[in-house]
Formats: C-alpha cells, sequence, structure tokens
C-alpha cells in the first residue's frame, strides 16, 4: 500500500510570479505631499509636524520634481538661523532643498528597490515618468511589501 497525502492538491495553490505584485508601482505611494520652490520654510515644517512625515518632493508648477526636502534640511535652516542670529521668515524651500535627487523607476522589482535603499541610506525614493512626478516609494513601503509577499517569495 503506498503513502497516502492528507493534504488537498497543491496545483491551484502556487501563484506563479507574474502574478506577484513585486514591482515598486505597486507598492509605492500617489497621493503625496509635496512643496513647491518658492514656499517658506516655516511652512514646510508645520506640514512635516502636521502630518507626521520626514519629508517630501519638490515640484514647480509643471509637476515635474526639481528636489526634496527632508526634517534634517529643516533642522539645518533652523541652526544656521540661529547660529547667525538671522530670521527664518525669509528662507524658502529653494534655499534649503537636496537638487540631485535620485529616483527610482516605478518598474524595478521590489526586493532590488530595498537594496538601493541599503546602499544609498536613503528614507524615500521619488518615482518619475515622462518628467513628471508619479510617486514615492520609502522604506515603510519596502518593509509593508516584504511582510505582504511573506510565503510566497522567500
Amino acid at each position: 500500500m503506498g503513502i497516502k497525502s492528507f493534504l488537498a492538491s497543491r496545483k491551484n495553490q502556487q501563484k506563479s510570479s507574474a502574478d506577484l505584485p513585486i514591482k515598486v508601482s505597486d507598492y509605492m505611494s500617489t497621493n503625496l505631499i509635496t512643496f513647491k520652490p518658492e514656499e517658506l520654510m516655516e511652512n514646510v515644517i508645520d506640514s512635516l509636524i502636521k502630518n507626521r512625515i520626514s519629508g517630501g518632493p519638490v515640484v514647480n508648477d509643471e509637476h515635474e520634481l526639481v528636489g526634496i526636502i527632508s526634517e534634517g534640511d529643516c533642522i539645518k535652516q533652523i541652526s544656521e538661523s540661529r547660529y547667525h542670529n538671522l530670521p527664518m521668515e525669509n528662507n524658502t524651500v529653494e534655499k534649503c532643498m537636496v537638487i540631485n535627487v535620485e529616483t527610482i523607476d516605478g518598474n524595478m522589482n521590489i526586493f532590488d528597490a530595498a537594496n538601493k535603499f541599503l546602499e544609498s541610506k536613503r528614507r524615500r525614493f521619488p518615482i518619475v515618468e515622462n518628467g513628471k512626478l508619479v510617486g514615492q516609494i520609502s522604506q515603510k513601503d519596502i518593509l509593508k511589501a516584504a511582510i505582504a509577499l511573506k510565503g510566497q517569495t522567500w
């Protein structure tokens, strides 16, 4: 007598890797809080605190990515203003933002994106298509993807 398996057929249980949502675009945030270059730094600080975010993309009127502003940039500005005893009222995002922003392709594999986070020590990457900002992927989004894919691709 042969060995019987009490498990049901496994044919339909296995998903092919093509069906799994493993691209950056599947997990990126698209409803972003963005900032304008001419916006005052005080408004940015208020927005970061109110929305509980650590930074955000800076876009022009055509919604093209022109920079990124973070809590660190704000703290640096506060520190320099206090040290030199200068008012912060006229400081704009354009003067404080990082201009050379590294982006990620929305079609990139989520695990390749995780490696890019490790190599770059960044907390977020904007996603740009045809010159326009379409989303952002954060380290937290990578963690959410890993939990969602656990057991399917590991």
